[in-house]
C-alpha cells in the first residue's frame, strides 16, 4: 500500500493548481476530494481488518500538513472526516465496555468504518448560531420515534455541506435537555443545505448551514447508548483541539513556500530584510510543526493524560498564532503585488487567518493553558466545548 504522507504530498501540487480559482469562486473542490478517494486516504484512520490504513494521530498529522501545503481548504475538510473516523477508531472493545456500548452500536461502528475505506466521507455538523460549538447550549433536539430518532435543527459551519456522504451531527434530548448525544445522518431527504458560506477565508469548504427534519434508524446514535456525546468530548480533546492545528502549520508552510518563490522570481532574494523574514519565518513554522508532532506523539502514547492534554491544547494556540504571523511577514516581504487577487500570498494570508478562529480559538485556548499553569481545573473552569462559555466567536 502506497504511504499515506506519501499520497498527501504528490496530491498536493494538484491541490494548489486548483486553489485560487475554487477561492475565487466559492466552489467546492470536488475533484480534489476524488483524488484523496482514489488515493485512499478517506480509509486513513480506519483499523486494517475494516480495510483501511489504521494510521494513528501522528500519521494523520503528517497527512493534513502535507494536504494543506496544496490547499488549505480541502485540508480542513478532510480533517471533518478524519475526526469522525478517529474518533469511531478509537472506541476500543475496553472504552466501550466502560461507556456501556452495545454489541450492535459496534457493528454500527465498523459498518461506517468500513464505507469510509470503501471511499465514503463524512462532515461534522456541531456548531450553531448563538451556541458556536458549546454542547451544552445546542438547539437541535432528537426524540425516540418507532425504528430509531427524529432529529430538528439548524447547523452552521458545516464544511463540506451538500457534498459529504453523511454528517456527524450532535443534538440535545427533548426528554432531558443536559443529555447531548451524536448521530451519523447519512445525506439525502430530510436535509437541506442553505448556502450561506462567503467568507474571508477558507472559501473552499462549503461550509453552509445544514437544516435537518429527518428522521434516522437507531443504529445512526452513535455508541448506541444517548448522553455520549459530552463523554467522548472529554476523551478525546484532541480531534476537537489539536487536529485544526496540523493544517494551519500547512497552511503557515504553504506561505513560506509561495514567498520564496515570489522573491526569487523577482530578484528580491538578496535583500537582508527579505532574508530576515523568512529565516524567522522558515523558524517560527519549524517551531510550530514540532508542537503539533510532540502533541500528536503523546495522543497515540497516552491519550486523555494531563500533559498529553496540555501539548494537545499548545499545539492548537502556536499553530493558529503562528499561521497568521507567518502569512502576514511573508505578504510584507513580497510587497503590494502579492495583494492582488489571485495571487497565492493573497489567498494563503486569508486562510491563514482563519486558523485562530476555529475551534478552540486561540484566546480559548490560552485561558485553557493558562487556568491549568494555575494549578485549576481549565476543563471545569475554561472555555471547553462541553462549557458555558463560547469556543467559536460568529
Amino acid at each position: 500500500m502506497v504511504d499515506a504522507v506519501d499520497a498527501a504530498r504528490r496530491l498536493a501540487p494538484r491541490l494548489a493548481a486548483r486553489a485560487a480559482g475554487h477561492d475565487r469562486d466559492g466552489t467546492f473542490p470536488e475533484q480534489d476530494f476524488t483524488d484523496l478517494r482514489e488515493a485512499g486516504l478517506f480509509g486513513l484512520m480506519v483499523p486494517p481488518e475494516l480495510g483501511g490504513a489504521g494510521a494513528d494521530f501522528a500519521r494523520y498529522a503528517a497527512v493534513a500538513t502535507e494536504l494543506a501545503r496544496g490547499n488549505g481548504a480541502t485540508a480542513l475538510v478532510f480533517n471533518m472526516h478524519a475526526s469522525v473516523t478517529g474518533a469511531l477508531t478509537a472506541v476500543t472493545e475496553e472504552l466501550a465496555e466502560a461507556l456501556g456500548v452495545p454489541a450492535e452500536a459496534l457493528a454500527a461502528r465498523d459498518r461506517a468504518l468500513a464505507d469510509a475505506a470503501a471511499g465514503s466521507w463524512y462532515g461534522v455538523a456541531m456548531s450553531e448560531r448563538g451556541a458556536g460549538a458549546r454542547l451544552s447550549r445546542l438547539s437541535t433536539v432528537y426524540e425516540p420515534v418507532d425504528g430509531g430518532y427524529h432529529l430538528k435543527g439548524v447547523k452552521t459551519f458545516c464544511s463540506g455541506a451538500g457534498h459529504a456522504d453523511a454528517y456527524l451531527v450532535a443534538a440535545r434530548s427533548v426528554a432531558d435537555r443536559s443529555v447531548v448525544s451524536q448521530f451519523l445522518v447519512p445525506a439525502g431527504a430530510g436535509l437541506h443545505v442553505e448556502r450561506t458560506w462567503d467568507a474571508l477565508g477558507m472559501r473552499a469548504t462549503a461550509s453552509h448551514d445544514l437544516h435537518l427534519d429527518v428522521t434516522v434508524p437507531a443504529d445512526r446514535l452513535l455508541g448506541g447508548v444517548e448522553g455520549l456525546a459530552l463523554v467522548v468530548a472529554q476523551l478525546m480533546p484532541h480531534w476537537l483541539v489539536a487536529s485544526y492545528a496540523a493544517v494551519y502549520v500547512g497552511v503557515a508552510r504553504a506561505a513560506v513556500d509561495a514567498a520564496v518563490e515570489h522573491l526569487n522570481d523577482r530578484g528580491l532574494a538578496g535583500l537582508p530584510a527579505v532574508r530576515a523574514r523568512i529565516g524567522r519565518a522558515d523558524a517560527a513554522v519549524s517551531a510550530a510543526a514540532l508542537v503539533v508532532a510532540e502533541a500528536a506523539r503523546r495522543v497515540d502514547e497516552a491519550p486523555g493524560d494531563a500533559e498529553t492534554n496540555r501539548w494537545v491544547w499548545r499545539a492548537k494556540l502556536l499553530a493558529g498564532t503562528t499561521a497568521a504571523e507567518v502569512a502576514a511577514s511573508m505578504l510584507e516581504a513580497a510587497g503590494t503585488s502579492a495583494t492582488r487577487r489571485g495571487h497565492p500570498l493573497e489567498r494563503l494570508y486569508r486562510d491563514a487567518r482563519c486558523g485562530s478562529l476555529h475551534p478552540a480559538t486561540s484566546d480559548v485556548c490560552a485561558d485553557w493553558l493558562g487556568i491549568a499553569a494555575l494549578g485549576g481545573d481549565p476543563d471545569r473552569d475554561g472555555t471547553t466545548p462541553d462549557g458555558d462559555r463560547t469556543i467559536r466567536r460568529e
